[in-house]
């Protein structure tokens, strides 16, 4: 894979990375060694931060957002608009609007809202699955 690739990770998909015993964890190593570069928001940070502390702790909230501030290949990116492309779970739109405002190839996700993001031409969003993502390295 190129570092060019421009990734969005879900929040369900980096909670399941963030597991040492999980086969998503290769995600986070990839992410580490630099092998596609990572899209987030101010949204997308806060709600990192408020469900890793709900499931693993704050230590382990504050160590993962630590990591994410000083690697290179992490982007800060705040959209300026707001699509409202995902209906049914509106808080998921921060991911679609970040994903858009970045140009990225892929949004990761294993979140069945995100389905209609399949189906709409413009602004074209692909989403890709944790496993499908996780297969481009493996």
């Amino acid at each position: 894979m190129t570092k060019t690739m421009r990734v969005v990770l879900d929040t369900n998909v980096v909670l399941r990375a963030i597991s040492s015993k999980s086969k998503l964890s290769i995600i986070l190593d990839e992410l580490f060694n630099q092998s596609f570069t990572l899209l987030v928001s101010s949204e997308i940070l806060l709600e990192y931060e408020e469900l890793i502390t709900k499931f693993y702790g704050i230590s382990i909230a504050k160590d993962f957002l630590d990591f994410l501030t000083i690697l290179p290949n992490v982007e800060k990116v705040e959209p300026h608009f707001h699509l409202g492309l995902i209906e049914k779970d509106p808080d998921d739109n921060k991911f679609s609007d970040c994903a858009f405002a970045g140009n990225v190839h892929f949004l990761v996700t294993d979140d069945k809202h995100f389905n209609i993001l399949k189906e709409i031409e413009f602004p074209r969003i692909e989403v890709i699955m944790a496993n499908d993502f996780l297969n481009l390295f493996i």
